[in-house]
């Protein structure tokens, strides 16, 4: 029995053709053909079961069978605003696993000490489509461009604010701690900082504005791998 396979196709329940890419990799890679199966995903919570109708050059036409909707995996909005790396290579593994791990928004964040100040959307959101086909994620993750750290904080939020950084004299709790608080919503944003970690200003501006200062354990973590530790902690503190 063939394994059914996973396409990314936000327009599945009308498009009737998977997106140029899609079928690319479907008809060039894959080698479907009529009658085969296929598993779309449109990242706003369904799959549809369909089948190749026509498989000819450039175009993967097919007929949905079947609309799946799916739930939730977990409860609650989990979001992520992290300083890329000077690395992107850094910044896409990170991607990549925290959309595997599950999260649900990743926010780009320009800061004082940042080294890199502009980053390529279509190539981060590339990442994050192959992330979710391999996780079977109904949802994809929703990508922001960059935004200074400044006007990021200022925005009005109902969700439970916490800002990591490793100045000790700013006072810090645990974020495992603090997100396994009571509370009445599992709404959570982390803010995570840049390879010189956040200015201790920007810390204070953060924490002025309803942010919870917060460490992430007793190790001193990489960009990525706190970016990375903080999902895991958002999704343990729910589960």
């Amino acid at each position: 029995m063939k394994e059914v396979r996973y396409f990314y196709a936000p327009d599945a329940a009308t498009a009737q053709e998977l997106p140029d890419e899609e079928a690319q990799h479907a008809l060039r890679v894959l080698r479907l053909k009529e009658g085969d199966e296929m598993m779309l995903m449109d990242g706003k919570g369904n799959y549809y079961r369909t089948e190749v109708t026509l498989a000819q050059g450039h175009h993967c036409q097919y007929a949905v069978r079947e609309v799946l909707p799916q739930q939730p995996q977990w409860q609650g909005h989990l979001h992520l605003a992290i300083a890329p790396t000077k690395m992107m290579d850094r910044m896409e593994w990170m991607l990549e696993k925290a959309v595997e791990v599950g999260v649900d928004e990743i926010s780009f964040l320009n800061c004082q000490f940042s080294e890199r100040r502009v980053i390529k959307i279509p190539r981060a959101e590339k990442i994050v489509v192959a992330a979710t086909k391999q996780s079977r994620k109904a949802w994809v993750t929703q990508l922001n461009d960059m935004q200074s750290f400044a006007d990021f904080i200022r925005q009005p939020r109902t969700c439970r604010k916490y800002i990591a950084h490793c100045y000790e004299e700013v006072p810090r709790s645990y974020l495992f701690d603090e997100l396994r608080q009571p509370t009445e919503t599992n709404d959570a944003l982390v803010l995570v900082g840049p390879e010189g970690d956040f200015s201790i200003d920007e810390v204070r501006q953060a924490v002025a504005n309803g942010f919870v200062s917060v460490h992430l354990g007793k190790s001193r973590l990489r960009t990525e791998t706190a970016g990375l530790a903080a999902v895991m902690m958002m999704q343990l503190s729910i589960e």
